[in-house]
C-alpha cells in the first residue's frame, strides 16, 4: 500500500469513525454487514464514468488486469504477480497477462534465486 493510499485509508477511518474489527466498507444491510460484490462494482462503475470513460468498457476485472500488466511490465516480475493474483500455475498468469510463453520464460531465467 503507498503511503498517499494509507494516509487516505487513516483519514477515512478517522471521518466514518471505524473501531478496531468493522468493516472498512459497510453494506446496505447494516454496520455489521459488508459491502457486497455488486455495490462495489456499481461504485467502480459510477467512478468510471465520473472520469469520462465508458462503464460497459471498464470494470473491476479490468482495474484488476491493468494493475497486473502494469507490474508485470515494469518489473518484468511474473512470480510477483503470480502470487498478487493467487494464481497457482504461472501458466495461469501468463494466458491471463497475456503474453507468449517463450517471452516469460526467458525474462525468468534471467533473473537470479
Amino acid at each position: 500500500m503507498s503511503e498517499q493510499t494509507r494516509q487516505s485509508v487513516d483519514d477515512y477511518l478517522k471521518a466514518a469513525n471505524k473501531k478496531p474489527g468493522e468493516f472498512l466498507f459497510t453494506g446496505r444491510a447494516g454496520p455489521h454487514k459488508s459491502i457486497t460484490t455488486r455495490q462495489y462494482a456499481r461504485l467502480v462503475s459510477d467512478w468510471i464514468g465520473s472520469v469520462g470513460l465508458d462503464p460497459r468498457l471498464h470494470g473491476t476485472h479490468s482495474l484488476r488486469r491493468t494493475k497486473a500488466t502494469l507490474i508485470y511490465r515494469r518489473t518484468g516480475n511474473l512470480r510477483a504477480v503470480q502470487l498478487l493474483l493467487g494464481h497457482t500455475k504461472i501458466e495461469s498468469t501468463v494466458r491471463y497477462l497475456g503474453i507468449e510463453v517463450d517471452d516469460a520464460l526467458a525474462i525468468a531465467e534471467q533473473v537470479d534465486v
